[in-house]
């Protein structure tokens, strides 16, 4: 139920008689707005008349005592709120730090600091932001260092977070916009008028079921609501309208869902996608659509949480363990084997097949499933993904059409049967050994740099004892240690000694050689510091050693090299050679076999 629709000046808002806060609550995601959003609104608060509209905010008013401190909770224009009193806060600055101010300016100064903090209680904010990554300790160390708060604790780092940038940038615009001016106090006054004027349609509901009904229809100006945000907010506005006063428990419980999922968008999205995707065929009674996509997200979700709010929960909790097993970022207890088979799984960029394993995990105790099926499982998924993005057969549209499908149909099978059923079904539509080795002969590296290096990563590893074992897949600074190398350079320059070398001189043969093998297997290797090689010569890749005397070129111990420091010289003739041995090897590791009926 909608209280009151008012459409106030920020001055109102803010009235200094008023006892009125704003205070985020803490399932609001954290402050995001940038640069871009900071100008804009500088901008057009000095490029437009008084009265400026600004947008609007969604306030809970659950207050009953009209003369205590009324507290709203700010539900929807926390970014704009939080922006504009980090303005307000840049103006106090700036306007205490001007000389000669008369008694007028000093009243307005006085005004303007009860806008940011209560008159009645000058320790309390008028602003209370929400608590993640330090938004309001950081918002009142600004309103410390500015001097309206008082034994205002630092967090460490607060200068770098965005709270800060944004006070600082404001700033720096104002010292721009007051530069040349011989009347700074009356320039800043005139800015100062401009925020106090500028409107803001005020809405305030009874509560959160309320509130999340006009989340999608108003168009704020802001960073735009997210479908997991719009599912958060209808989730716990019917959890909260069941349980009042429960809306801090049921936050944190969601919390439980988005921290399994880590806080990349993409994954979460993904999730969402392919959890109704996987259990389709039960939750059919409650969302009728044929599968989930971005577009229709929102939709399927509000229907499930309208049905049973609880359940709902209740099974995205469970299931976004699951997936954490699944996607490699968190490992499954007690099975070591099954968890490095699924870190495969996600380095092959096999994500289409995770709503399979969502059923798998999630009806193991029903479909009889033992540990070793599931490895044996995710073991003939790796092949099968190894294949496909080798091939790109079957094509990417119809991926989730063959997993939802596959996922329906082990419902009535048990034990080895249901792998047997995934592994026949898979084999059918993936591409042929013929296809694969045709694909495997071709440009590899350049039709998809992630199997290039997942499969040569692979042969690699088959070969790695215990005494030579290295991390191939380990990072420094978010990019691999060890990478893929073009023992041929790949670059469109060609060094003279390797036109020398692989086409007796002749630059335009090179050329169409590099065109042809240069990105074929066979032409490829690892090495773990691939920018101390790069278009070298032949001898001095073989041997180089770096300042610290550390092995850099393909004397450094790895299979794949020891064929390599034999070799006087290269060509287009032992690429060819090479190519064939490796991709034969590839074959060997990664056939689409299918228990036998005794398994």
């Amino acid at each position: 139920m909608i209280k009151s629709v008012y459409n106030y000046p920020v001055s109102t808002l803010l009235d200094i008689e008023s006892g009125v806060v704003y205070a985020i609550p803490r399932y609001q995601r954290e402050y995001t707005w940038g640069r871009v959003q900071w100008d804009a609104l500088f901008d057009d608060l000095l490029d437009n008349e008084l009265h400026y509209f600004l947008g609007s905010i969604i306030c809970i008013n659950q207050s009953q005592d009209t003369l205590a401190v009324q507290e709203l909770e700010l539900v929807d224009g926390q970014q704009r709120m939080t922006t504009l009193s980090l303005l307000l806060a840049a103006i106090y600055d700036s306007f205490s730090k001007l000389l000669n101010l008369g008694i007028e300016q000093q009243i307005e100064l006085y005004n303007l600091k009860h806008k940011l903090v209560l008159k009645k209680a000058p320790n309390q904010p008028r602003l209370i932001p929400q608590v993640q990554n330090s938004n309001q300790q950081d918002y009142f160390t600004v309103l410390g260092q500015i001097g309206i708060l008082e034994d205002v604790e630092t967090v460490a780092n607060a200068g770098n977070r965005r709270v800060f940038k944004a006070f600082r940038h404001f700033l720096t615009r104002i010292e721009l916009f007051l530069e040349h001016s011989t009347d700074p106090i009356t320039k800043l006054q005139g800015l100062l008028e401009k925020v106090n004027t500028a409107t803001l349609v005020k809405i305030e509901v009874a509560g959160h079921s309320d509130a999340y009904t006009l989340f999608e229809s108003l168009n704020n100006r802001g960073v735009p609501l997210t479908a997991i945000d719009l599912i958060k907010n209808k989730l716990l506005a019917v959890l909260e309208s069941q349980d009042k006063g429960s809306i801090d428990k049921q936050y944190n419980r969601w919390k439980k869902v988005i921290e399994a999922l880590s806080d990349d968008y993409a994954i979460q999205e993904r999730f969402f996608r392919q959890y109704y995707n996987a259990f389709k065929s039960s939750l059919k009674d409650i969302v009728s659509v044929p599968v989930a996509t971005k577009s229709n997200l929102i939709h399927v979700y509000e229907k499930l949480i309208s049905n049973d709010a609880e359940v709902f929960l209740q099974a995205m909790i469970r299931m976004s363990e699951h997936y954490a097993q699944i996607v490699g970022y968190r490992p499954v207890p007690g099975q070591p084997k099954l968890s490095a088979l699924l870190l495969s799984l996600d380095r092959i960029q096999g994500a289409a097949a995770y709503l399979l394993l969502m059923v798998l995990f999630e009806s193991k105790a029903a479909l009889k499933l033992e540990d070793v099926h599931l490895e044996q499982t995710v073991d003939f998924l790796i092949a099968f993904f190894v294949r496909r993005n080798t091939t790109d057969l079957p094509p990417t549209r119809d991926l989730t059409r063959i997993f939802m499908d596959v996922a329906e149909s082990i419902l009535t099978l048990d034990g080895v049967e249901v792998v047997k059923h995934i592994q026949t079904r898979l084999k059918a539509e993936s591409a042929s050994d013929e296809q694969f080795e045709r694909s495997l002969k071709g440009p590899v590296y350049e039709d998809n740099k992630a199997v290039c290096r997942f499969v040569l990563c692979a042969l690699e590893e088959s070969r790695m004892t215990r005494e030579n074992q290295v991390d191939l897949w380990a990072l420094k600074a978010k990019q691999y240690i060890w990478t893929i190398e073009h023992i041929f350079p790949q670059g469109d320059n060609i060094p003279a000694s390797w036109v020398k070398m692989i086409a007796d001189g002749n630059a335009v043969l090179a050329e169409e050689y590099r065109q042809s093998y240069v990105h074929c297997l066979g032409n490829l290797t690892i090495s773990g510091y691939n920018s101390a090689l790069g278009n070298k010569s032949f001898e001095e890749k073989k041997n180089r050693v770096d300042s610290q005397d550390r092995k850099v070129g393909y004397n450094n111990g790895l299979y794949l090299n020891e064929s390599l420091i034999t070799e006087d010289s290269w060509s287009v003739e032992k690429i060819e050679a090479r190519t064939g041995k490796l991709v034969a090897e590839v074959m060997k590791k990664y056939p689409l076999m299918v228990l036998n009926a005794d398994a």
